[in-house]
């Protein structure tokens, strides 16, 4: 082995989950930011965690809403999704401006993408610098799947988004 930086660690980890996180603007419509870490961190009481830059206009409204619904994007996203992570929805309307039609689920008035695999509706409980990122946890509230739904890994340090495909043993 030779020693590497952790960008290029990235690259020889993919391909690794990447979602959509959903928040609620203060007009009341959906903004979408893209995001490729997070993480299960317990069934019991049901809980993820997930990452976000500290300047993040999504994680602003995360700290103030405390709702949030994490999405797992459909194949049919792949290029929304990287054009969700080019700008800032602060300026932005995103899925108007890259064609995701959105839909409403139960339990929040976070609206998420028509064509997303699975929705993590959450309530925020915490948040915890990490270096030029926040950390947020999160109690998951509900839960939904669509199997009909290809889910979008990111490859080669997050530089495109597509399905994984499953090897033959």
């Amino acid at each position: 082995m030779k020693k590497i930086d952790l960008p290029f660690a990235s690259k020889l980890t993919s391909p690794n989950p990447v979602s959509l996180i959903c928040t609620r603007k203060p007009d009341g419509s959906t903004n979408l930011a893209t995001v490729s870490w997070w993480n299960y961190l317990s069934f019991n009481p049901n809980m993820i965690a997930f990452a976000m830059a500290k300047t993040s206009y999504s994680g602003e409204l995360v700290r103030s809403n405390h709702q949030v619904v994490l999405t797992i994007p459909g194949s049919s996203l792949a290029q929304a999704v990287m054009n969700c992570g080019s700008c800032s929805g602060r300026d932005t309307d995103k899925a108007s401006r890259f064609g995701i039609e959105l839909i409403s689920v139960e339990g929040t008035s976070v609206q998420i993408p028509l064509h997303s695999r699975v929705a993590i509706v959450c309530r925020l409980k915490e948040f915890h610098e990490a270096g030029d990122h926040y950390l947020y946890l999160c109690d998951v509230e509900q839960t939904y799947g669509n199997i009909e739904e290809n889910a979008l890994f990111a490859w080669n340090g997050y530089s495109c988004v597509c399905p994984a495909v499953k090897a033959e043993n």
